[in-house]
């Protein structure tokens, strides 16, 4: 078959062509499929989890996930239902019926998102998953470190600061404003999975005593803790999947001790 196929390739150049570059596909896959196979996925909170390509490749054995690949479907069709009409007609999914429901469902909806964008966001974003303005010559990284030392100072969390984190994410602003000011602080995120990974990268920075996350839902904090539990509060870029942010912001007051400060 091999010299048959030599034998083509002689006498129809374009054929040896489509030949080769098939040879090279097979080649590819092949070593790609040996390397990234037995590569373990490993979190690092002192580098970029998702550094290089087999860091991404990792992933698919990430131990972590929450989701199997029928769990990944599932999750983008339960999201996908509660936008229905997005895609066919524009303001359709602004209508008061489908406002309601995303209210309703708010809790599905922010779970289902973050489980499947949470380690997309950390290899291009980081681990702290907001913006900052960003000063002449600036890296992206030190204008987020910087803006969430800001946050600190203007909120006083001092050492012995008891502080709130709502919507942590993986926890990089909690960890950071941790080791900034000494404060023991509590991340809430609805997503059991960022829980998962906020604690692992707690444990590996050695501060797993001061700075943690719990799972919560920030419109019931009332239900999570006892009144004036917290000298500071903060939330970044997070209260925007709250339904009803009235009542967010009843829970945070809820918690805060008598003169504590939100931001």
């Amino acid at each position: 078959m091999i010299s048959a196929l030599v034998d083509a390739a002689t006498t129809h150049p374009g054929l040896l062509l489509i030949i080769g570059t098939l040879s090279i596909v097979i080649v590819v896959h092949l070593l790609f499929t040996s390397m990234f196979s037995t590569i373990s996925f490993k979190r690092d909170v002192n580098k970029k989890t998702f550094n290089t390509m087999s860091d991404v490749a990792s992933l698919l054995s990430n131990p972590d996930s929450v989701l199997s690949r029928e769990g990944v479907k599932e999750s983008i069709a339960g999201y996908e239902t509660l936008f229905v009409g997005a895609r066919n007609s524009v303001g359709e999914t602004s209508t008061t019926d489908s406002i309601e429901l995303r209210a309703k469902e708010y809790q599905t909806m922010v779970n289902s998102f973050y489980d499947l964008v949470t380690d997309f966001y950390e290899w291009g974003w980081g681990q702290s998953f907001h913006f900052a303005p960003r000063l002449i010559g600036e890296t992206f990284e030190e204008s987020i470190v910087r803006s969430e030392y800001y946050l600190a100072l203007r909120t006083n969390i001092q050492p012995n600061s008891k502080v709130l984190d709502l919507g942590c994410g993986v926890g990089g602003p909690m960890r950071n404003i941790q080791q900034f000011t000494g404060a023991d602080i509590t991340g809430v995120t609805i997503n059991q999975y960022q829980v998962r990974v906020a604690n692992q990268y707690c444990a590996q920075k050695g501060i797993d005593q001061q700075c943690r996350s719990i799972q919560g839902d920030f419109q019931k904090l009332a239900e999570k803790f006892e009144p004036e539990s917290f000298d500071a509060a903060y939330a970044i870029e997070a209260t925007c999947h709250s339904p009803d942010r009235r009542v967010c912001f009843k829970g945070i007051n809820h918690c805060l001790k008598k003169g504590g400060l939100f931001a």
